[in-house]
């Protein structure tokens, strides 16, 4: 199970030019004859030298096929008045209507990913081990996609069926028909098997009409290991972004092709939160932070464009080549909510993409559109299978439980669930902690189907806790306690914080104004109201992937006397089953638990 970020670690690059910064422009401004973007010919004298090539691209579907509930479902767009305004986004049955339409006049386009197509999802494709989403993928012609950390969920043999297709070897087929895998290439460049030393899927795929061509290399972040559990990354070794990409663009050059366009499964935090923020202009609200700045400035300028995803943000951003030259870097938020279309105008003399006409934007993937019927048919047939068990009530709630903020309500209720099932397993378990990048989602308030407000379902508890992670028991020592929690804070997590949601009965304070470890006040730290005792032993519920030291936790790895539960899911069914009913419906948690100094 995954978080948003990445270790801190950075490798740093020697600059192969001038420093790197932020270019002025999204839209690079064109140096270009009048024809550079008509792809026409002039008279009798063949195609024009330059050709506007469509690069249609999106990231993090994460399975969401039908469209996301909550805040999940919509994006936040800057009007011409400066105020901003909600829209509700994404499910593939308008995404397919949106890509259909964006490819029409366009003789040249491509369609790629930039990875966590899968994992994470819902359980309209989560149950079946996601081969409804690479069967909706198919039908949106798709043509390549890096692979994401997600990818390596149930591990590199189960990644290896989605690509080729046949049956899953515990659960069968789900239908009279084989499975017949991806239509489309998983790269996985920097994904090596470690007994061979090879790329585990292809590292680059070539996309050719006519005598335009154009090469994409697939990677994903160098920090996967750390965010997914033990077992899905087991004999791989994942390797640096910037050396993989600039190792493969010169193969590519070698062979001809001088277009080259990078997907990468790791991304950057905008200043803005709407999506159509103008990303390169001067002043408050411009720019954008966190890795994929790093990787952008150290990758070959030969590079013509990336791709990028991870952190399930929205920006088109240009940010300078090792050659001080700009260059367009991509994400489209999450789910399904956006896509972007990017212009790629071809030189046919040299081969290459002349970058000065690179132009690129954001668009939402709004629902006032048409549905794709193939896509509505496709929906239908995997919830006819999954209804028997997705239907099924697993308890009752007053209002929305939100996923949103430091400490979250449904965190909370998640650490709740399993602290009550530790006990269960081990009355001497004292508190539970809960991954914030385990929470996918909330749970709302208002009927998604038939089942009535209020009503939680199990699809509506598979889309919040989707990984089949186990709910481990461990024993520490206060001063570990205290240290797990000062790794929310510090080491791997120091510049993007990862709160873990606590059980009611934990309690600390969180001072902000401070850095690194000393945000966590030691003292304040307290169980059932009673300081922490830094020599005592304590009975702690995690999850798996925490207890296997997930997300920057290394402590929670060092924990001893093992024991090992059920799913996490089922801990939560059977926590809202035991504590809810239509007549007496559970309150959110109010979030209470952390106290917050900024």
């Amino acid at each position: 199970m995954p978080a948003k970020s990445r270790p801190s670690r950075r490798r740093s690059y020697a600059l192969l030019a001038s420093a790197a910064g932020l270019a002025t422009v999204a839209a690079l401004a064109s140096a270009l004859p009048a024809d550079a973007h008509s792809g026409k010919g002039h008279g009798h004298h063949g195609p024009s030298r330059y050709q506007d090539v469509q690069l249609l691209s999106f990231n993090d579907l994460h399975g969401n096929l039908e469209p996301p509930s909550g805040s999940s479902g919509r994006v936040t767009e800057t009007q011409a008045d400066g105020t901003t305004k909600t829209i509700d986004a994404g499910g593939v049955e308008y995404l397919a209507t949106h890509l259909r339409q964006a490819r029409k006049g366009h003789p040249y386009s491509v369609t790629a990913a930039g990875g966590d197509m899968v994992g994470a999802s819902p359980l309209i494709s989560g149950l079946f081990h996601d081969e409804p989403t690479i069967e909706a993928l198919n039908k949106l012609d798709l043509d390549v996609t890096t692979v994401g950390n997600h990818e390596f969920d149930e591990g590199a043999k189960e990644l290896a069926r989605l690509q080729n297709g046949g049956c899953h070897p515990t659960d069968g087929c789900y239908t009279d028909k084989k499975f017949k895998g991806a239509d489309f290439p998983y790269l996985a460049a920097n994904v090596l098997d470690e007994k061979t030393d090879k790329p585990i899927l292809k590292p680059y795929w070539v996309w050719q009409k006519k005598d335009v061509k154009i090469g994409f290399i697939g990677v994903t972040l160098e920090g996967t290991p750390g965010i997914v559990s033990a077992d899905g990354v087991k004999g791989l070794a994942f390797k640096d972004e910037v050396e993989t990409i600039n190792k493969y663009a010169k193969v590519l050059q070698r062979q001809g092709v001088q277009s080259i366009v990078a997907l990468v499964h790791e991304g950057g935090f905008p200043s803005s939160s709407t999506y159509n923020y103008d990303c390169d202009s001067a002043g408050a609200g411009s720019g954008i932070s966190g890795p994929i700045v790093d990787i952008a400035k150290n990758v070959t300028p030969a590079v013509d464009a990336l791709v990028t995803g991870h952190t399930h943000t929205a920006y088109v951003c240009t940010i300078d080549d090792p050659a001080g030259n700009p260059r367009m870097v991509t994400s489209a938020a999450s789910f399904g909510r956006l896509y972007t279309d990017t212009t790629l105008t071809y030189d046919r003399r040299t081969g290459d993409i002349a970058r000065t006409a690179v132009q690129s934007a954001n668009h939402v993937v709004t629902r006032d559109v048409a549905k794709a019927p193939d896509m509505t048919e496709l929906i239908g047939k995997w919830n006819t299978l999954a209804a028997p068990i997705g239907n099924r009530a697993i308890g009752y709630i007053s209002a929305d439980v939100n996923s949103t903020g430091t400490e979250s309500p449904m965190g909370d209720l998640i650490a709740d669930a399993q602290f009550a099932y530790g006990k269960e397993l081990d009355p001497e378990t004292d508190l539970a902690l809960m991954n914030p990048g385990g929470v996918r989602g909330g749970l709302t308030y208002a009927a998604k189907g038939s089942e009535g407000d209020g009503v939680v379902t199990y699809a509506e508890g598979f889309t919040v806790q989707p990984f089949a992670n186990t709910v481990n028991l461990q024993n520490f020592t206060g001063a570990q306690l205290v240290q797990v929690l000062k790794e929310q804070v510090s080491g791997a997590n120091a510049a993007a914080p990862k709160i873990l949601q606590p059980s009611a009965n934990l309690s600390y304070t969180l001072d902000l104004t401070k850095t690194g470890a000393d945000r966590v006040v030691t003292d304040s730290v307290k169980l059932n109201g009673t300081a922490v005792d830094l020599a005592a032993t304590y009975r702690v519920a995690t999850n798996s992937f925490l207890a296997g030291g997930g997300d920057g936790f290394t402590t929670l790895g060092q924990g001893t006397d093992d024991l090992v539960g059920t799913d996490d899911l089922s801990a939560l069914a059977e926590y809202l089953t035991a504590n809810s009913s239509a007549a007496s419906p559970l309150a959110p948690p109010a979030a209470n638990r952390i106290t917050v100094v900024q």
